[in-house]
């Protein structure tokens, strides 16, 4: 069972915060439709239409623009081509983006009377973060340009971001507590979702081959496979020699690859990984990665994961649940009280 970025930096602090866009999802039934007004041949008023400055939504007297329009209906383009698309239900996306950011500016509004001390410092911190994932200060300033940003109005969003989160974690989390007993309800009505495969937990030994490699690197890296083998059945801890010759990261756990089903390795190597009894090594086995050797250290049978195994995951899962409708909950009150004037264009 699958819980819960690939959005790039920019993108993500420009969207404000994830659960904000996913709880103004959910609650996009309660917006009004903006209706457009019809076109009209004058070119000046083609023009105003058009204006990044135009007043899209006042929120209590806030105003909500063009431009932020525009730049959140690239990130909302941008998730759905990324796999997350909006419910079949869902209203036209300009009235799901315009909702998203009038729930976003009321949990800014809000979050801003909590006060932050060190909110300053954490902005530029933030800001510098981003910055410094890019190779060049030229690179920035057109990552900044493609997301129609400036460096004023990025640390306006990150500002949002913060103090939204913020908001959240002080007023929303605390009230999201799953128990014991909510978990292993979840467990017993749903355990179907905990079916597995049959799994093994194997450790291995890579002497890694270049894809570019010539035929005698090659042939150097499976004699050193080789090798390392008759080692190993002459025995050599298998550990040992995976933390001194492996070319993978595993070799700092010994090889230790931990436990793994059908169709998560390369089809060579779980071919070989599965015809194993536990405590057996197999021979050399050439994958596009190079030449393994492979321990099978134990197994698990097909079955239903028992509940302390996924307990921490189902916890996690249900309180992701519960803190999304708090914030869904939290911004139709605050909605309640609002005044949110939103403007024909």
């Amino acid at each position: 069972m699958k819980f819960h970025r690939g959005i790039k930096y920019l993108q993500l602090v420009a969207a404000i915060s994830l659960i904000v866009f996913q709880a103004g999802q959910a609650l996009s039934d309660e917006a009004k439709t903006v209706q457009p007004k019809q076109e009209t041949a004058k070119k000046s008023e083609a023009v105003k239409k058009t204006s990044p400055n135009d007043t899209i939504v006042k929120v209590n007297g806030t105003v909500i623009t063009r431009a932020e329009m525009d730049r959140a209906m690239k990130i909302f383009s941008a998730q759905n081509q990324m796999g997350q698309q909006a419910p079949a239900s869902a209203k036209p996306a300009e009235d799901t983006v315009l909702d998203q950011l009038v729930s976003a500016e009321l949990l800014y509004q809000a979050g801003t009377k909590l006060g932050i001390a060190d909110l300053d410092k954490q902005v530029a911190d933030k800001v510098a973060q981003g910055k410094s994932k890019f190779k060049s200060d030229a690179e920035y300033e057109k990552a900044l340009k493609s997301s129609d940003l400036t460096p004023k109005t990025l640390e306006e969003l990150v500002r949002k971001d913060i103090v939204i989160n913020n908001l959240v974690v002080k007023e929303v989390v605390p009230k999201a507590t799953v128990s014991d007993a909510d978990a292993k309800k979840f467990y017993d009505d749903n355990k179907d979702k905990f079916k597995r495969g049959e799994q093994i937990k194997a450790s291995h030994i890579l002497c890694k081959v270049d894809p570019q490699a010539t035929a005698d690197e090659k042939k150097k890296a499976k004699e050193k496979a080789e090798g390392l083998l008759k080692q190993i059945k002459a025995g050599k801890d298998f550990a040992e020699l995976a933390k001194t010759n492996s070319d993978c990261p595993s070799k700092t756990q010994g090889g230790d690859l931990g436990f793994f089903g059908k169709g998560q390795m390369v089809p060579s190597f779980e071919t070989a990984a599965f015809g194993l009894k536990t405590g057996e090594v197999s021979n050399v086995v050439e994958t596009q990665f190079g030449y393994h050797i492979i321990k099978v250290t134990d197994k698990k049978e097909a079955g239903v994961a028992n509940f302390d195994e996924v307990k921490p995951r189902i916890q996690e899962y249900l309180k992701n649940m519960k803190i999304q409708k708090g914030v869904m909950d939290y911004i139709a009150q605050l909605k309640e009280k609002a005044k949110i004037e939103k403007i024909a264009n």
